[in-house]
């Protein structure tokens, strides 16, 4: 018989009933750290309470109208991500997903409206992952995602990560822009060195197309600037942004520039819940905390010291770890074990982590977690890696 919930997940023995600040308590009354934030989405931590005070103002007041009206605080959220980014425009969203929905529409109609109307195809690479609707398992193209899901939306030229000469063997006149996530999550914290970056700006200036970036989970600070492409001093033309802007409340974006959003006049798209004024109230919350400079440069070293203490375990225990990989506080521990076996070991030794491709373990904390959270994460880390080894 069907559960009531549809099966669609394999989730842990584990139900958390109230959480505070990087911390997570069970309905039985055990208290669990939380290393993946709901998998880089609550970037203040569990229950911050300004967080709290934004979302309660906000109810008290207007929860929803339409977008057929003005909506100040939609307003107040695009103004500070256009001041923040190099984006002109803003369209508000409810995830991710809807964001690269968005992404591959614009950047289609872009070329549509300059009368190039045979450039709808988007390079993609292997291990992304750009959520799970129609536009996002046929830009992934993994064969775990689409089978069994009948035609795909067509347009998507996937080539493998990092191999420079498929990128270029890939380019022809049909070609629309290229997407790409600044650091992979789901493909195993894979990170694109930021010579890569500047490299990709450069090709798709040269052949005259869009440059997107998924910043679904790497963006809103979780690298240790508040985008991650930021690190390679270029800009993209259209970037998806998701996950942390809204600290655990459901929001996400597309912001454009001018030119690459032209082509998405007025019934073009529409969303009956994106931008409300719910969503962007905590979402400016969480940007005036996590956009200080001030924040960000306590993140590198909040991140300083967890790879340090990673380091360490590395070395302590050979057989279960090989490496750390990432940047910020989105950090993969590369395993010889089983990563699966090392997420388990962490219920074990209560504390949580997220696995991805690779066999790797993700650590994804709050952005703000203190430090001697950060000693007691590494502490109990330290005891899942024994329980592993233990068992080999």
């Amino acid at each position: 018989m069907i559960p009531s919930i549809l099966p669609t997940y394999n989730r842990a023995p584990l139900s958390f009933v109230s959480g505070s600040g990087s911390w997570l308590t069970t309905d039985d009354g055990r208290r669990f750290l939380d290393l993946g934030a709901g998998i880089a989405v609550n970037s203040l931590g569990h229950a911050h309470p300004e967080l709290v005070a934004a979302l309660t103002a906000q109810a008290g007041q207007l929860w929803h109208t339409s977008n057929l009206y003005h909506i100040p605080a939609q307003q107040k959220l695009a103004d500070q991500l256009v001041d923040l980014t190099f984006a002109d425009t803003v369209f508000f969203t409810n995830s991710g997903t809807e964001s690269c929905e968005l992404a591959v529409k614009m950047a289609r109609k872009h070329f549509y409206d300059k009368g190039q109307l045979e450039r709808v195809e988007i390079i993609t690479f292997a291990g992304s992952f750009h959520g799970r609707s129609s536009a996002g398992i046929a830009a992934a193209g993994a064969e775990k995602m689409i089978k069994g899901f009948g035609p795909l939306l067509p347009g998507f030229v996937h080539v493998p990560f990092a191999e420079h000469d498929a990128l270029h063997a890939a380019i022809s006149d049909k070609i629309a822009a290229v997407m790409i996530e600044p650091i992979q999550g789901e493909g195993g914290i894979r990170q694109v060195p930021e010579h890569c970056l500047k490299g990709l700006r450069d090709f798709c200036d040269s052949h005259g197309i869009l440059l997107i970036f998924d910043e679904v989970q790497c963006g809103v600070g979780r690298s240790g600037k508040l985008f991650a492409h930021e690190w390679a001093g270029i800009e993209p033309d259209i970037m998806m942004v998701a996950k942390g802007i809204g600290g655990g409340f459901p929001i996400g974006a597309v912001l454009a520039t001018e030119d690459a959003a032209s082509g998405m006049t007025a019934g073009t798209h529409g969303s009956t819940y994106g931008g409300n004024p719910l969503g962007c109230a905590v979402g400016s919350a969480v940007l005036e905390h996590v956009a200080a400079p001030k924040f960000l440069a306590d993140v590198n070293r909040k991140a300083g010291l967890m790879r340090q203490g990673l380091e360490g375990l590395i070395g302590q225990f050979p057989d279960v770890f090989d490496g750390v990989t990432g940047a910020g506080l989105m950090l993969g521990l590369k395993c010889k074990a089983n990563n699966i076996d090392v997420v388990n070991a962490g219920y074990a030794a209560k504390v949580l982590t997220v696995p991805a491709a690779e066999n790797v373990v993700r650590l994804l904390p709050a952005l703000n977690i203190p430090d001697e959270d950060i000693t007691q994460a590494l502490s109990r880390l330290e005891a899942a890696a024994q329980i592993v080894q233990t068992a080999q």
